[in-house]
């Protein structure tokens, strides 16, 4: 078989794996660049294979940097199936549909402001292209076999991170070929543990923490100090957050902070329309995370969930201190943005950043001491507190990567590390070497792999 690192490989975006194999062509996620603006060019070249002779696409989960390409996938010929959970379904139709909107609206307004380097700005893709997607999803149940050919079968395997996240498992030419999509963290606020290998020749393995161990410190404890640092000195609260499962975890942990009396009673809101629809995709999934029923109608209950966009009007020029929970989590579009071009040049506000931060993005920029930042063609100065909790990453760390590979019966001939910026793969290519004498390969964008 051939397999092609089309991307995912020396970025933490764009992920996209081709398998061929006796004449099938099989595409494992296909995810949007993003980030530095030389990787969100790539999201507007050809693939190297036309879309139209690729089979099947295996989608390991539904964020945008594993589906976001799916749209210029179709509309550019693929006509085949899209395998993946019943979850993963329905959370990729939410950010693909979200994406869609957020681009012909940047677009628009790219175009009215005249900031954009083009003559006319287009969508990378339009809410109708979105839509076009879906009816080739076909829903899976993780554990279970399903035959793509005659001598190629592939099974789901929970893998943590989100909503439906699986590890695919190819069986074909008499190998197993692993791919690990993202890996979850086994002690995660809302997520199961994910599912351990015990057999594979080759190992797809993610390495986006590759180079980091997450903290000892107790995330719920830093919440409580810096809303109430913030609160006291007079200044709201903006936590730029993935809109799935993430908003949901610092729900969860803010919700149990005011049941024990812990942060003041001030406002807290939710200003994600998708969020908010996730939650519904939380209640029709109680398989798939640890929140019992009770648990969730009492944490919503306690926020304000805002879908009206005069409503988020409305809130930003509310003086009152305020936690606002807001999409998207590297700062790279969506209604948080229309928050920072308020608050980010007050030094009362305190900015919360929660999740990893690609290279390039504004989030990413802000960690690292931005005193301004670009917003809409626009520059704002920093003036913010800008913190960061490290404890609520959905991503393990290079100990979780490490030990997802732990209950192999036999090693595997080579493990692939893709999906991480070039210096974490590096570090957990040394560990698991160190570790397992298990041989691992980095790829490079393009490189062609005959297994």
């Amino acid at each position: 078989m051939k397999i092609t690192c089309i991307g995912g490989v020396g970025t933490v975006t764009g992920s996209k794996t081709l398998i061929e194999s006796n004449g099938i062509r099989i595409l494992v996620d296909c995810g949007q660049f993003q980030g530095l603006k030389p990787l969100r060019e790539l999201n507007w070249e050809p693939l190297p294979i036309l879309p139209s002779t690729i089979d099947f696409v295996l989608l390991t989960h539904g964020h945008l940097d594993h589906c976001g390409w799916l749209p210029r996938l179709v509309n550019q010929g693929f006509d085949g199936k899209i395998y993946c959970t019943s979850p993963t379904k329905d959370v990729a139709k939410l950010i693909l549909l979200d994406s869609a909107k957020i681009q012909e609206e940047d677009a628009k307004l790219a175009n009215e402001g005249k900031y954009s380097k083009h003559e006319i700005a287009e969508p990378l893709y339009t809410v109708a292209q979105a839509e076009k997607v879906f009816p080739h999803f076909r829903v899976i149940n993780p554990n279970e076999s399903v035959s793509l050919d005659a001598e190629i079968e592939a099974v789901f395997t929970n893998a943590g991170h989100i909503l439906g996240a699986c590890t695919v498992e190819l069986r074909l030419e008499n190998k197993i070929v692993v791919f690990s999509g993202d890996i979850g963290r086994d002690n995660d606020v809302l997520m199961y543990p994910p599912t351990k290998p015990q057999k594979a020749d080759y190992v797809f393995l993610e390495s986006t923490y590759g180079n980091r161990l997450h903290p000892d410190t107790d995330p719920k404890l830093e919440l409580e100090m810096y809303i109430n640092n913030a609160v006291h000195n007079g200044g709201t609260v903006i936590i730029p957050s993935f809109a799935v499962e993430r908003v949901q975890s610092v729900m969860y942990l803010i919700w149990k902070l005011k049941e024990e009396n812990r942060i003041p009673n001030i406002p807290y809101i939710i200003d994600t329309p998708m969020g908010i629809s996730m939650l519904e995709l939380f209640v029709n999934n109680r398989k798939w995370h640890r929140l019992r029923s009770d648990e969730f109608t009492a944490m919503c209950k306690s926020f304000t969930l805002i879908s009206d966009y005069q409503e988020t009007i409305n809130t930003i020029y509310n003086k009152q201190p305020k936690v606002v929970i807001a999409a998207s989590g590297m700062v790279t579009g969506g209604r948080v943005l229309s928050y920072l071009e308020r608050y980010i040049g007050l030094p009362e506000t305190t900015v919360i950043i929660i999740g990893y931060q690609g290279e390039g993005t504004r989030g990413r920029k802000l960690l690292e001491g931005a005193k301004e930042i670009k917003i809409h063609g626009k520059y704002y100065e920093v003036k913010a507190k800008v913190l960061e909790i490290e404890g609520l990453s959905a991503h393990g760390d290079q100990k979780d990567l490490v030990n997802w590979l732990s209950n192999m019966e036999e090693k595997p001939k080579k493990v692939f590390l893709v999906h991480g910026e070039n210096e974490p793969a590096d570090e957990l290519r040394i560990k698991i070497q160190e570790k397992y004498g298990i041989e691992c390969v980095i790829p490079m964008m393009g490189q062609v792999f005959e297994l």
